[in-house]
C-alpha cells in the first residue's frame, strides 16, 4: 500500500523539477525549491550579474568565487577526467555559435552557418586556487555548467529532504529510501522500462527535446564544437549518484551506440538505450 508523501513542482534551471518526500511537511520542500533557485541564479549563464557570467568576463584574472562555484567548479574537473574529456564544461562557445545563446524557452533559431570550432580541455584553461579560493579562466574561454550542476546539486538535496525521498533536477534523479510502495522509489527509464532504486540515481540523456531548426541540438562534440552526430536518441543509467550518472548518460550519448555502451559496461552500470529511428532497433532493453 502506497504511504503518503508530500511533493512539489515547479521550473528551474531550464527543467522540470520534481520533490518528494515521505515524513516532512511542505515547508522543507518549499525550502528546497529556494536552494534550487538560488544555485539557478547562481550559475546561470544567462544573466549578465550571475557569477558564472562574471567568471566567464573574467578575461585571465583570479576572480574570488563563492564556496558553491567553487565546488561546482572542482566537480566539472573530475566529470572532464572521469569522461576522458567527453564532458568539458568549456564548451560555451561552441554552444553559442550553434545558436543556444539565450534560454530554451525564449526559442532558438538555426544559425546561418557553423563550422567545426577548438574546444580546449578544461584543466588547459581553468585554474582553482584552494588557498585563496579564488579561479582563473583563460582569456577566450566561457563556462556551461548546466547538466554538471543538475546532477550535483540533486546529490546535494537529497540530504536536506530526508531519509525517504527523491529529488528530479530535469531528469537526474537521486533518491534515498524505500518509496511510497516501501520497495524503493519507481523511477521510468528512456525505453519505458523501470526500476525500483532505494539509494541511488537514475539520469537521463538525449536530444529530443532541446533542439532547434533542423539539426541543432544542446549536446557538443568537444572533438569538433558542433552538435553531435550520434545513432543514439537517449539513454538513461543508474548508479550511484546523479553527479556520475549525468556523466556517463552523456558520455554514451556522444559515443554513440556501439562505443557508449561498451563504456557503461566497462563501469558496470545499468541502463537503458532508445536509439534513433532507422538504426537498428528502436528500443533496446536495459542491460543488468
Amino acid at each position: 500500500m502506497s504511504r503518503d508523501h508530500a511533493s512539489r513542482h515547479f521550473s528551474a534551471l531550464g527543467s522540470t523539477c520534481e520533490l518528494l518526500a515521505l515524513g516532512v511537511g511542505q515547508a522543507a520542500l518549499e525550502r528546497c525549491e529556494q536552494r534550487v533557485r538560488e544555485e539557478e541564479a547562481r550559475f546561470t549563464r544567462f544573466v549578465m550579474d550571475s557569477e558564472l557570467a562574471r567568471l566567464n568576463a573574467g578575461d585571465g584574472r583570479y576572480v574570488p568565487v563563492s564556496p558553491e562555484m567553487f565546488a561546482m567548479l572542482e566537480a566539472a574537473l573530475w566529470a572532464y577526467q572521469e569522461s576522458g574529456g567527453l564532458v568539458n564544461a568549456a564548451i560555451l562557445p561552441a554552444l553559442t555559435a550553434a545558436g543556444y545563446d539565450r534560454p530554451f524557452r525564449q526559442g532558438l533559431t538555426q544559425p546561418a552557418s557553423i563550422e567545426p570550432m577548438h574546444v580546449p580541455g578544461l584543466p588547459e584553461v581553468l585554474i582553482l586556487d584552494r588557498t585563496t579560493r579564488s579561479v582563473a579562466l583563460a582569456p577566450g574561454a566561457a563556462l556551461d555548467l548546466g547538466g554538471i550542476a543538475k546532477g550535483a546539486l540533486a546529490d546535494l538535496l537529497i540530504d536536506e529532504l530526508g531519509e525517504d525521498a527523491l529529488c528530479n533536477l530535469g531528469g537526474d534523479i537521486r533518491v534515498r529510501g524505500t518509496g511510497p510502495e516501501g520497495d524503493g522509489w519507481h523511477i521510468g527509464l528512456c525505453d519505458r522500462s523501470a526500476v525500483a532504486v532505494r539509494d541511488g540515481a537514475v539520469c537521463t540523456s538525449g536530444t529530443t527535446r532541446r533542439r532547434w531548426g533542423q539539426s541543432m541540438h544542446h549536446l557538443i562534440d568537444p572533438k569538433t564544437g558542433m552538435p553531435v552526430k550520434t545513432d543514439l536518441a537517449e539513454v538513461s543509467v543508474v548508479t550511484d549518484c546523479a553527479l556520475r550518472g549525468e556523466v556517463y548518460a552523456k558520455c554514451a550519448m556522444l559515443l554513440g551506440a556501439s562505443a557508449g555502451l561498451a563504456f557503461l559496461e566497462s563501469h558496470g552500470v545499468r541502463y537503458a538505450v532508445v536509439r534513433v529511428a532507422g538504426n537498428g532497433d528502436d528500443r533496446l532493453p536495459a542491460a543488468a
